[in-house]
């Protein structure tokens, strides 16, 4: 008898960790489009094996869609966390809750059921994005190790050009229009706060 408890409550933990709640806020918490500019950007800057080239300066607050870890791909050492981001009509709970929304091998992706999207199509590709981020001190790191979904996230910094040994290169897009294979936002991140979504915003 105890035996099947002990199963019963580790099957239930593990759910209950599974389980990933619904947003649950009205309103949209995170309202502005990314802000962008390419006026006075710091020279090209030295990071360990690579070189970071400043392409805009970037910044915005958004709701964290997903979070995906990455420990040992090619760009682990640079980038450990990516954070799915939306903003505007894809920071609305009801429009997130209609979606399911995956993170693998540096891609984010959605679908919706058969009940049709939440949004046109182009609205959540303009309104959200998969950020490749790359925190400039051990202290963002940890911050940004710290980010969980449907945080309210605001981070700052410059969307970059990486180049590294025996040619890497990893480059950020510079326009939110954009879908498929170099969307990205590529971000070095100079400030990072996240919490939960405030109050007044429930």
């Amino acid at each position: 008898m105890k035996k099947w408890l002990f199963l019963a409550l580790l099957v239930g933990a593990l759910a209950w960790w599974l389980h990933e709640p619904p947003a649950g806020w009205p309103g949209l918490p995170a309202r502005h489009e990314p802000a962008q500019d390419t006026h006075n950007l710091p020279a090209p800057f030295a990071h360990g094996d690579y070189t970071i080239t400043p392409l805009a300066r970037y910044s915005l607050t958004a709701v964290v869609l997903g979070r995906e870890r990455y420990r040992h791909d090619v760009n682990a050492k640079l980038s450990p966390v990516d954070l799915a981001l939306g903003w505007g009509p894809m920071s609305a709970a009801h429009a997130i809750n209609s979606l399911k929304i995956t993170q693998s091998s540096r891609w984010y992706e959605y679908r919706w059921g058969s009940e049709g999207a939440p949004l046109h199509p182009s609205d959540i590709a303009r309104h959200s994005a998969n950020t490749h981020c790359l925190p400039a001190t051990p202290e963002l790191r940890k911050k940004l190790l710290r980010v969980r979904r449907h945080q309210l996230v605001t981070l700052s910094g410059y969307l970059v050009e990486v180049a590294g040994p025996g040619g890497y290169r990893w480059r950020s897009s510079l326009t939110r229009d954009d879908t498929g294979g170099g969307a990205c936002e590529v971000v070095w991140i100079t400030a990072l706060d996240s919490a939960p979504i405030p109050a007044a915003a429930r």
